[in-house]
């Protein structure tokens, strides 16, 4: 199973979302994403080698990196693709 390496500006962002939502986007990273990378979407654009994961509402954006798996972002699905 790949490591996951959360970046330090996911991690204050997942703190202005409920509790609830957290807890589910951590399993879904820890279950989902870390077992099978490419289960998301493959982004454009700017987050080119980028992959989407959807959990209703939210995103999760990450990357495979050479030890394991990058999150980048975490966000409502208005405001996660900004640059």
């Amino acid at each position: 199973m790949p490591k996951i390496f959360w970046k330090n500006s996911v991690l204050r962002d997942i703190k202005n979302i409920d509790t609830k939502m957290q807890n589910s986007i951590r399993k879904i990273v820890e279950n989902e994403i870390a077992s099978n990378p490419n289960k998301g979407k493959p982004l454009k654009g700017f987050f080119n080698k980028c992959y989407s994961y959807r959990i209703g509402n939210y995103r999760i954006i990450y990357t495979a990196v050479h030890d394991g798996i990058l999150i980048l972002r975490v966000g409502h699905r208005k405001d996660v693709y900004r640059e």
